[in-house]
């Protein structure tokens, strides 16, 4: 095998988050001639965490701060990036894997899917209407533009609620509104919530229509319970109840559950060899960034495992699922 090959890369892992950082650290180190394509500059979703709390060995550090780390890490080793490539097409299931953007065709022996997921929408009326003009789904980039106004985180799990936490430091008031009598995050998380004055929390009910004239004057929510409809004044909306996969560009060649992430087996492996996915794009039950960077080098030692049983001819079979 020819690790440096020009033409053909031993690796190219899709999406530069932690996970593909992860992959791309574990598959450098093993002397594989391996590359990551990002849509963005890299970083992914953790770039945009106000702060993170739950990655061992910090107590408190910033999302960007934390992937800056890592794309300082890998910078130690010989891994090209293309960033701001957005992929066309891509074909998995040949012995060499082809990757499609709009200026490029890239080929490589394996693949390693990262391309993590994106925010759920509440998909009622006025959501699309009025995003970027009152809805949004990140309170870190755009929090700071409703100082002294009123907003309204929706969801239950952890990033809803350090999102609403977040947008305290600039809005007077918060409501956050959540389908369920309780919450499903971290009781740490919480204890903070209960214990700020200017977060209201509006339980059992969900979000029946935003609405405003140019940009979002408020939102109407319907009481589960009792089915009640009230209208909230808010001048921003921040939806935080759950993600989708990027999984579009797969679905066609690669196994799915019913939401659209990737199965895979416990060495990331997907139903086709050669081809791995991580992260947030997998289905996981735990999508944090310590399970991503873990997803990225097992995926990592996976492939350089299987580069050497294709040079002994003893290639391991692809996951029945």
């Amino acid at each position: 095998m020819n690790n440096f090959d020009k033409n053909i890369f031993d690796c190219l892992i899709l999406g530069g988050g932690p996970a593909g950082m992860s992959g791309a650290l574990y598959c450098s180190r093993a002397n594989l001639n391996c590359a990551i394509i990002d849509s963005s500059a890299l970083g992914g979703a953790p770039a945009n965490y106000c702060e993170i709390e739950n990655y061992l060995g910090f107590n408190r550090i910033e999302g960007a701060e934390l992937c800056e780390r890592f794309e300082e890490h890998i910078n130690n080793f010989n891994v090209q990036k293309f960033p701001f490539e957005e992929i066309q097409s891509v074909e998995l299931t040949s012995d060499i894997k082809k990757i499609t953007t709009e200026d490029k065709e890239l080929f490589a022996k394996s693949i390693i899917i990262a391309t993590g997921a994106k925010p759920q929408k509440l998909n009622v009326k006025g959501e699309k209407e009025f995003f970027g003009r009152g809805v949004s789904y990140c309170a870190v980039c755009d929090g700071a533009f409703y100082k002294n106004k009123i907003t309204a985180v929706v969801g239950g799990g952890n990033s809803a609620l350090e999102e609403a936490l977040y947008l305290t430091r600039f809005c007077d008031k918060v409501y956050l509104i959540h389908r369920r009598g309780e919450f499903r995050a971290d009781k740490i998380i919480q204890k903070r919530i209960f214990e700020n004055k200017k977060i209201e929390l509006v339980l059992n009910s969900v979000v029946e229509e935003i609405i405003g004239d140019n940009k979002v004057q408020g939102i109407k929510i319907k009481n589960v319970s009792n089915n009640e409809i009230k209208t909230l004044v808010v001048q921003g909306v921040f939806p935080y109840i759950g993600l989708s996969p990027n999984s579009e560009l797969f679905t066609n060649q690669l196994q799915t559950d019913e939401k659209g992430f990737i199965i895979t087996d416990n060495t990331m492996q997907t139903n086709i060899q050669g081809v791995y996915a991580i992260g947030d794009i997998r289905n996981t039950p735990l999508r944090q960034v310590i399970t991503a960077v873990s997803d990225g080098a097992i995926a990592g030692v996976s492939v350089s495992k299987y580069l050497m049983n294709i040079e002994k001819g003893a290639v391991h079979e692809s996951i029945s699922l």
